[in-house]
């Protein structure tokens, strides 16, 4: 049975998800209102992080933390050590393809391949339910994970932390996604400072 599945993204009000202070507290503090299972997010997001990794505390794996799994499709992510032990996991899986190339071998991170030359969400999905327990998926992202999501009709839920500034410029959520679709709002909250809550299901 495929679980529930989250997107949880802070955006400006043009819908741009870089170039702006986030207010992380409030994100994170958010997110552990679904008490996920699984961390899904995409390679070009750990990559972004890679350099503040390597300087962060590193407190050791999360005994009751989310699995992360991150989509890899080319093999790009070579911190997994640092992810694993970031205080904020219990585990890193790796999700792969079978045309994904060769990785220095790796005892220590699991991996799973699905699809051919990208990874298949969906199958994907459906396996960490089956073979990880997963009931709620929460995916950290804003860009083109997002968008294949949406686009494949995975997303059960969208939350939006919309900030109240105007970038003008920079990568847009869902990344890739061009579709019209119909959401049924859930919930709306404001905070201090302007910052406003939305809360989608999908219809």
């Amino acid at each position: 049975m495929r679980p529930h599945v989250v997107g949880h993204l802070a955006v400006s009000l043009d819908g741009v998800t870089a170039g702006f202070e986030v207010d992380l507290a409030r994100f994170y503090a958010m997110a552990t209102l679904w008490q996920e299972d699984v961390t899904l997010v995409g390679a070009d997001t750990i990559l972004a992080q890679e350099s503040a990794l390597r300087s962060a505390p590193q407190p050791g794996p999360r005994s009751k933390g989310p699995l992360l799994a991150v989509v890899d499709s080319r093999a790009r992510v070579r911190e997994w050590d640092r992810l694993r032990a970031a205080g904020h996991w219990s585990d890193v899986l790796a999700l792969y393809a079978d045309q994904t190339p060769a990785r220095p071998p790796d005892s220590r991170t699991r991996e799973m391949i699905t699809g051919y030359e990208r990874v298949d969400l969906d199958e994907t999905l459906q396996l960490l339910g089956k073979h990880h327990d997963a009931r709620v998926v929460r995916v950290d992202t804003g860009g083109t994970l997002l968008g294949v999501l949406l686009a494949q009709g995975l997303i059960d839920e969208l939350s939006l932390l919309v900030h109240p500034v105007v970038v003008g410029s920079g990568p847009r959520w869902p990344g890739g996604f061009t579709d019209r679709l119909d959401l049924g709002l859930a919930n709306v909250e404001a905070f201090e400072g302007g910052v406003v809550w939305l809360r989608y299901c999908m219809t």
